[in-house]
């Protein structure tokens, strides 16, 4: 993770927490230059997952929290569009529901 998403972190909107993982998204501005896409964070780790695929975008989670993170994507995928499309209007976010 860059030094200034490190510094962004706090600013961006927590979409779930699960299992020590923090999910969140931000908008981007000025212009879109990303697919569809949230942060996890797990202590010192961070990824960023694409929403769509499931891609690993950048950055590392270990593995078992790599493979909740994929779980809860797949049963929250239409959720998390629903945010990124929010958040690029400018909208608030609605938090998402952890794993179960």
């Amino acid at each position: 993770m860059c030094p200034r998403e490190r510094r962004n972190e706090r600013a961006m909107p927590e979409v779930c927490r699960f299992l020590g993982i923090v999910i969140s998204m931000y908008a981007e501005t000025p212009a879109r230059h990303h697919e569809p896409h949230f942060h996890a964070y797990y202590g010192e780790q961070a990824a960023v997952i694409s929403i769509t695929s499931g891609e690993l975008l950048a950055g590392s989670l270990p593995v078992s929290q790599r493979r909740a993170v994929a779980a809860w994507r797949r049963a929250r995928r239409a959720e998390l569009q629903l945010n990124w499309d929010r958040l690029q209007a400018r909208q608030r976010i609605i938090k998402i529901a952890p794993l179960e």
